[in-house]
């Protein structure tokens, strides 16, 4: 026998211990028995089948061991309800779990508010001789109730019988109705014993129940805290009686619909239910109805009359509870298509309003209202009139808002994407995607408010979606990914970029990159563009995905690793066709976004090499070609669409192109299906068309790169016989055969890859001398690609003679139709053709242009003398006929104007005025220098021109991508004209703003200048709508920096010409006419600012010169705002002095100066005192004189009705007038009559004044006289 333990031994002496014990096999001193779970029942475990005692052995655990072994045998896990219900983690704090499950009264009541009981009295107990309180037992109560049909325990019999016993206690005495009886003969007293008015005769159930009771229903005095609570409730109740006594029963109603009308439905419900329910009015009603009865029994016969007419007025009451009633339960047994029954549990007393869900619908009908009903949609997308009746087998009803109208809602629809069940998120998502699709072609256009899409993507539906993409569930995800396909792509928008591709320039495409509304701040301006991308980029990356995707729908899944997504589901799900179909759509819109989006799709990894194993492999099975073979996988089968996303994505850049072709081996994909006829092509006759036509055009993209040209020498036989076999589309075409459209395509994209391997071979040899010399200047050296001129040469004839017969059938209007497209990318590869001939060193210049007249006059000049062609002419605008000279005669014949147009001299040395046809002359001759002065003005756009000279002249090899740069408005302002100009102004405005005095000017200033006003006047005279989009005021402003920049810069000789001929270009009367300076100005923050600029600028250095005086008086015509006249005749009074523009030199007519009569009187004093003080005078500016005159003449004699300053004011001007010392202005002043042009004044003079306008003049002066002769007297 071992020992036990002793104090003292470690450890190891246990484990010592143990292992003794284990080798003698001994059986323990000690036996465990566990008894069964009573709760378990029978079905718990008992000792005979707990396995041995002795299997269970201590076991002492180490470390990096498991700590329960594992299972020899499988065995099913077991399951505890509670673990289930419960689940615990590791790290969960116990403390905080109770806390969550805390049971406390206080998480049950929130807010507790206690009664008042300061005045209820304190009862203290009754002593007795118990030691406890004497408890209630069940059996003192007589069991008196008669039990219903449905079965009750004993104890709910006893509680029925306790309350109908205190029912009893409660009911009034005999003495009480004693009392009410006495007290009703008072009340029905027809002479009123006590004083009072009889009660009126109200039909309505509610207002004659609150006359006939002696207790208030509504006013119990609880809440009042006092002892006398009930009797300040009676003397309430009282009060209101008497009110109601002295009102009519019309005056009674007209209150009750009053209340009826301003209390919430909600309280007058409440108030309803406070007067207990439906039985107890009728039993309150029918015992004082009883009453009422007996009362009237013992009143004598003449009395008769009034009980009776009471009685009926009672069970007109009854009546209308009775309708109340009816009115409150719409619907009954009958109603409902499952009867209920007594035998059901809780089933005997029927509570209809809780069944009214099962009633047959009500009909639909439309609300009259002006506020727009709810949108709801079928589930195919479609949207349901709100009138619309439609059976419930349809399955668009359900027990949502408005439940009788058929149809789902799109929030209901995104409620049901987020469902459990698989089916609802699946169906839900695929009407969401034919509403997308639907929206998009604008089918709810004019029966919705506001766009169905924007509403969808500020809701989250892009994101709803993507999480979506991330169900487990194939059903769930396939209709996620034609939702998406639907909100993204545009089929037709693909087709359109499918036609026009091989047109001119057609390959080039903006990219779907929205434009960014958010305003950058100024100092982001000043970046450079390196700098503003990556800043842009850094900007997006901390953005959270919501806030990109609100401006950019692809960037924003981009964040969301959308790519790597939708490779999974291609390589791993592998699902039905029509998945991958709409994947691959996705694939290439997003492709289109941008560049940095083809990036990122080339770097996702095994993507592309997903697709171009799985949908562009070399051999697959040929039953797909078999008709009626339907495709459950398209897995393993070449595919058109997979190869026009390979395309998409090469035209995002030439790098990616390269990546294509060499990392992802494309160019054995272009010779396999390339090589091989579509006939030959063991796919659908369709689909196998399409493939080769994708794979044409992606050959095409990467040649427009010079890339794959070697290519063009292995498969050069195949494209001679495809050009052998384009004249034969003409019998096709003719004989209307299928699919005709399809290979009119594949031939127009053949024909396109020629043109950019001809545009490729054309600078061969251009690019090969310049690797022969090897410059050392030159650090970069572009190898030559791999095809030669005299290699490309050999296929002008196929296509020469191929468009000859085309050209034929121009008149016949179908085939021309359908062979259009093929004879445009004809007549754009000749011109490519011949443009590249003419630069290469081996072929003869001489026969180059004997070819091009016999193409002329073979094939371009019966081509343009076609009917069509000629109606197109008719659309270019070549501006103006006629040269320099027609310029000239125009002005000798005032042709396009009224009256000659004057022009104004110069205060400089006396120098030849020039006319406009010798400065047109002198103008064209100068345009190469204007070219290289606008070029200089240009650099900052160097990159743009250089790539777009890579595009438009062919050179492959600097083209970097098929993209267009990223739309930001036009690359040149629409005052491009004038930019020289603004340049230099800007420059000498920003000097002076710093403080600083520009003093180096350009050397070339008065040539820059010159050049300008050159190319204006130029696009003026014959290119007039070049710079309609610009408006005269505009134009007026950008001259007017003429005499803002370089001092006197204005009368250089040149300068001065082409000034003043622009200037009588905007004299002309439509200019006039269209001239408004009071609106907004493109480029120019306030007009003002820039006329007291010229103002200043006049005084300084205007020497008075005619030409700068012009500018300063066009602006003050009467129709523009008063604040420039303020500025003249208020803080710049000294121009007038210098302001001496001659009349005749006044290219303006004077009418539009004084006409209409000025009226505003401040203006109208300054005016007077300029006139009376001498500061202005015909002398030194004749122009204001005439003016100033002509407003002061007419305001001192005018008699209309006006204000009293104002008549105070004239009547004074009038005095001060015939008080003049100054005869001459006195004259003018009141002798003004008409303007006259011809006259040296600019006016003629009334030889006597009217008869009326001198009784008027005799009036005020006397009236004057009259007032001042006291004063003379004394």
């Amino acid at each position: 026998m071992l020992s036990r333990p002793k104090p003292g031994e470690s450890e190891a002496d246990l484990l010592h211990f143990q292992n003794q014990f284990l080798a003698a096999r001994a059986s323990p001193a000690v036996k465990i028995v566990k008894k069964a779970d009573k709760r378990k029942g029978e079905e718990g475990s008992t000792d005979a089948e707990r396995p041995p005692l002795q299997d269970h052995k201590d076991v002492v655990m180490l470390d990096d061991f498991p700590d329960i072994l594992p299972a020899l045998t499988p065995a099913p896990p077991k399951k505890s309800k509670i673990k289930s219900a419960c689940v615990h983690f590791e790290d969960e704090d116990p403390e905080e779990r109770l806390e969550s499950h805390d049971q406390h009264i206080t998480a049950v009541f929130s807010k507790i508010i206690e009664r008042d009981t300061s005045a209820v009295a304190v009862t203290m107990p009754v002593p007795t001789g118990d030691p406890f309180p004497r408890t209630f037992h069940r059996s003192e109560i007589k069991s008196e109730v008669k039990v219903g049909s449905g079965r009750k325990s004993i104890f709910a019999q006893k509680m029925a019988a306790r309350r109908a016993a205190e029912k009893v206690a409660t009911a009034p005495s005999a003495a009480e109705c004693v009392q009410i009886r006495s007290a009703a003969p008072d009340a029905l007293d027809p002479e009123g014993s006590a004083g009072e008015a009889p009660l009126p005769r109200i039909r309505d159930d509610k207002a004659g129940d609150f006359l006939t009771s002696q207790w208030p229903c509504l006013i119990t005095g609880e809440g009042l805290g006092s002892q006398k609570s009930e009797q300040e409730a009676q003397a309430i109740h009282k009060e209101n009686l008497e009110k109601l006594r002295s009102m009519s029963e019309e005056e009674i109603l007209q209150e009750r619909e009053k209340l009826l009308a301003q209390l919430d439905s909600s309280l007058v419900a409440f108030l309803k239910s406070r007067r207990g329910g439906n039985e107890g009015q009728k039993k309150e009603l029918k015992m004082e109805q009883n009453r009422l009865e007996e009362f009237v029994e013992s009143l004598p016969v003449s009395q008769h009359g009034v009980g009776s007419s009471l009685s009926l007025q009672e069970s007109g009451l009854e009546e209308s509870v009775r309708k109340e009633e009816n009115m409150k339960i719409e619907i009954t047994e009958d109603d409902l298509p499952v009867k209920p029954k007594k035998e059901w549990i809780h089933m005997d007393n029927v509570e209809f309003e809780k069944l009214e869900w099962m009633k047959d619908l009500p009909s639909p009908r439309q609300k009259k209202t002006k506020k727009g009903m709810q949108a709801r949609f079928s589930l195919k997308g479609e949207l349901i009139p709100a009138d619309a009746d439609l059976p419930t087998h349809l399955g668009l009803h359900h027990h949502g808002e408005e439940a009788e109208r058929a149809g789902y809602s799109l929030q209901e629809l995104f409620h049901l994407s987020r469902s459990q069940v698989t089916q609802q998120r699946t169906l839900a998502l695929q009407v969401l995607g034919r509403i997308v699709q639907k929206a998009r072609a604008g089918e709810f256009a004019s029966s919705l408010k506001g766009s169905i899409l924007r509403l969808l993507l500020d809701a989250g539906f892009l994101f709803l979606l993507r999480f979506s993409l991330d169900d487990a569930v194939d059903n769930v995800m396939a209709a996620s990914v034609g939702a998406l396909r639907a909100l993204l792509v545009s089929l037709d928008d693909e087709k359109y970029l499918d036609w026009t591709f091989s047109w001119y320039q057609g390959m080039a495409a903006f990219p779907f990159v929205p434009n960014n509304e958010e305003e950058e701040e100024e100092e982001e301006e000043e970046l450079n563009g390196t700098e503003k991308s990556q800043d842009k980029k850094l900007k997006d990356e901390n953005k959270p995905d919501p806030d990109v995707a609100r401006y950019d729908v692809v960037k924003g899944l981009l964040k969301t690793r959308i790519q790597h997504r939708l490779r999974y589901i291609l390589e791993v799900v592998r699902p039905v066709p029509t998945v991958v179909l709409d994947i691959l759509h996705i694939l290439t819109h997003i492709a289109r976004h941008s560049s940095e989006a083809c990036s990122q799709l080339l770097d996702c990894p095994r993507l592309i090499e997903t697709i171009v194993r799985e949908f562009l492999p070399t051999q697959w099975d040929p039953r797909v070609a078999e008709p009626g073979c339907l495709l459950t996988s398209l897995h393993g089968v070449a595919c058109a669409t997979a190869m026009k996303f390979i395309r998409v994505l090469a035209s995002g850049g030439r790098n990616a192109t390269a990546r294509l072709l060499k990392k992802f081996e494309m160019k054995n994909r272009l010779s396999r299906f390339i090589a091989e006829d579509p006939l030959d092509l063991l796919l659908p006759r369709e689909e196998a068309i399409r493939l080769s036509t994708e794979a044409f055009r992606l050959w095409a993209v990467a040649a427009a790169y010079g890339q794959a040209c070697d290519l063009y020498r292995d498969l050069y036989p195949v494209l001679v016989r495809i050009l052998q076999s384009l004249p034969e589309l003409l019998s096709t075409c003719r004989g209307k055969r299928p699919m005709i459209e399809l290979s009119v395509q594949r031939a127009t994209a053949v024909v396109t890859l020629l043109i950019h391997v001809t545009q490729t071979a054309g600078y061969t040899a251009e690019l090969q001398a310049k690797l022969s010399s090897n410059s050392s200047e030159d650090s970069e050296q572009i190898p030559p690609p791999p095809v030669a001129w005299n290699q490309v040469s050999g296929l002008q004839p196929f296509i020469e003679t191929s468009l000859k017969k085309f050209l034929q059938e121009i008149s016949q209007t179908e085939t021309w139709q359908t062979l259009q497209p093929l004879t445009t990318t004809y007549v754009i590869y000749l011109g490519v053709y011949y443009s590249a001939c003419s630069q290469q060193p081996s072929v003869n210049p001489i026969d180059c242009l004997e070819e091009l007249e016999r193409l002329t006059s073979e094939v371009l000049q019966p081509l343009l003398s076609q009917p069509a062609i000629q109606s197109m002419w008719d659309l270019l605008s070549e501006g103006k006929a006629g040269g320099p000279e027609a310029a000239d005669f125009s002005d000798i014949l005032h042709l396009g104007t009224s009256a000659k147009l004057a022009q104004p001299g110069s205060a400089a040395a006396f120098f030849s005025k020039a006319t406009r046809g010798a400065l047109l002359r002198e103008s064209y001759q100068n345009l190469p220098f204007i070219r290289s002065c606008y070029l200089s003005h240009f650099v900052h756009l160097q990159p743009t021109l250089m790539r777009s000279q890579a595009s438009y002249q062919g050179w492959n090899y600097l083209i970097q991508s098929m993209l267009l740069p990223e739309v930001k408005g036009p690359i040149l302002p629409s005052d491009w004209p004038f930019f020289p100009l603004i340049s230099l102004y800007n420059k000498v405005t920003n000097a002076e703003t710093r403080g600083a005095v520009l003093n180096s000017l350009p050397l070339d200033l008065v040539n820059t200048v010159t050049w300008n006003l050159q190319w204006v006047l130029l696009l003026e005279t014959w290119r007039a709508k070049t710079l309609q989009s610009i408006p005269t005021a505009a134009k007026l402003a950008r001259l007017m920096c003429v005499f803002l920049t370089g001092g006197d810069l204005f009368l250089e000789a040149p300068i001065h010409r082409y000034t003043a001929a622009l200037l009588s270009v905007y004299c002309q009367p439509k200019a006039l006419d269209s001239l408004n300076l009071d609106a907004p100005l493109p480029g120019l923050a306030s007009f003002h600012d820039l006329y007291i600029s010229l103002l200043e600028q006049f005084e300084g250095v205007s020497f008075g010169d005619p030409l700068f005086g012009v500018f300063v008086l066009l602006p003050l015509q009467k129709r523009f705002s008063i604040h420039l006249r303020l500025s003249v005749f208020g803080e710049h009074t000294s121009i007038l002095r210098a302001l001496g523009v001659p009349l005749q030199q006044f290219p303006v007519p004077l009418e539009r100066y004084i006409s209409p009569p000025e009226d505003n009187l401040n203006l109208l004093r300054l005016y007077f005192r300029t006139l009376v003080t001498g500061a202005l005078r015909h002398t030194w500016c004749p122009v204001l004189y005439v003016v100033a005159v002509a407003h002061v003449n007419s305001f001192i004699f005018s008699q209309d009705s006006t204000t009293q300053e104002a008549d105070a004011a004239r009547k004074g001007m009038l005095r001060k007038t015939w008080l003049l010392v100054d005869e001459t202005l006195k004259e003018h002043l009141l002798y003004y009559r008409l303007l006259n042009a011809e006259s040296p004044l600019g006016f003629d003079l009334y030889e006597q004044l009217p008869p009326m306008r001198l009784k008027y003049l005799q009036m005020v002066t006397q009236k004057e006289n009259k007032e001042n002769a006291p004063v003379l007297v004394s």
